[in-house]
């Protein structure tokens, strides 16, 4: 786990923490906890002051997608080159928002396919290729996130039939199905799994042990899971393909 993120886990927990207690913690000096915390109060994600600092998320709620960038991202990129080799040349893919979706367009660049990525994040990484083509869809980008959401992004998913949904997720259990912290997210997810003949859903092992906010759907609706854990007998018995990276 990264220094940033530990101290973002803790102070949420805790609601306010202080400098020499997040020392004593991550084993970093002082000066760089406090280095570590201007870093963080610029994202948004907690409120400095003297001698320490307070969040500002609240539980359940997700990270910035700055802090989750160079998360677990071996693994994010392990994950990202075993879902591009299930795409196929000449396929037409929806491409879900998110660091590991994020991964996944970049390994697409320079493929002969057609994707529609959910994330302006995504859609850049994208924007330069000569070989695929590239449908960007209307909508509201979510601040830093820059995933598409409301009723132009849903409109743009639902007029359309891709082969394959790559979708990201904030969890994903057997019993809970794939679920999102954010409910906007969640409906485009939702549209996208419906506009699609297959989906694979990428989801680094963090994600198999956690639930969030929003039910997106069953596991049954999709067909393979592609993650770095040693496989996962829940989601097997449902009936999913699981494919380890």
């Amino acid at each position: 786990m990264s220094r940033l993120k530990q101290i973002t886990e803790a102070v949420r927990d805790a609601g306010s923490l202080g400098v020499a207690e997040l020392a004593g913690m991550t084993g970093a000096s002082e000066m760089t906890i406090r280095r570590d915390l201007e870093v963080l109060a610029a994202q948004g994600v907690l409120e400095r002051f003297r001698g320490g600092a307070r969040s500002l998320l609240l539980r359940g709620e997700e990270p910035p997608f700055a802090l989750r960038t160079d998360e677990n991202l071996d693994a994010k990129r392990r994950i990202a080159t075993a879902v591009v080799g299930l795409l196929a040349d000449g396929e037409s893919v929806i491409l879900d928002s998110g660091t590991t979706c994020l991964e996944v367009a970049r390994l697409l660049h320079d493929r002969r396919m057609t994707v529609m990525p959910l994330s302006l994040h995504a859609v850049n990484a994208l924007s330069s290729s000569t070989t695929l083509t590239l449908l960007v869809p209307g909508g509201r980008p979510r601040p830093g996130e820059l995933a598409l959401t409301g009723p132009l992004t849903l409109a743009s998913v639902q007029a359309l039939r891709f082969d394959t949904a790559v979708i990201g997720c904030c969890g994903l259990t057997a019993e809970h199905g794939l679920t999102a912290f954010d409910l906007e997210d969640a409906s485009v997810k939702r549209a996208a799994i419906a506009s699609a003949r297959r989906v694979i859903a990428a989801a680094d092992a963090s994600k198999l042990t956690r639930t969030a906010l929003a039910h997106v759907a069953p596991v049954s609706s999709l067909d393979a899971v592609v993650t770095d854990a040693d496989g996962d007998a829940g989601l097997e018995a449902a009936g999913v393909t699981v494919v380890t990276a």
